[in-house]
């Protein structure tokens, strides 16, 4: 099943694991929307600045640390994602209980290894 994701603290950036976890999606055919500081493309992947509505995410994951995620956290909730992937660095306990009260998935692990091994 392909599950719409959106990343969060997406980088052009070949070395970083959010550009990475951009292509590993897109690898395995799932639809990928982006955020991250600094408007750009990753493939056909364009980097959004803003809190844009996507509608549909299925999953959001976390390449942001606990303090830049803070005033992301409402806008992160109100797109009602199944899940939130807190990948190694985001972790982020406040969030983790707002999302679970909401019936949320969240999940403390590492996007690229749950592709990888066929978690996602």
């Amino acid at each position: 099943m392909k599950k719409k994701t959106l990343v969060m603290g997406a980088s052009p950036n070949p070395a970083r694991y959010s550009n990475k976890a951009i292509h590993k999606l897109l690898y395995y055919n799932h639809p990928v929307v982006a955020i991250g500081a600094r408007p750009d493309k990753v493939e056909e992947v364009v980097i959004e600045t803003g809190q844009i509505a996507f509608k549909g995410i299925d999953t959001v994951t976390l390449y942001l640390n606990e303090e830049r995620q803070h005033p992301l956290e409402d806008y992160i909730l109100s797109l009602h994602p199944k899940r939130i992937i807190f990948n190694p660095g985001a972790e982020n306990e406040s969030l983790k209980i707002k999302a679970e009260k909401q019936g949320i998935e969240c999940v403390e692990a590492c996007t690229l290894v749950m592709l990888t091994i066929g978690d996602y």
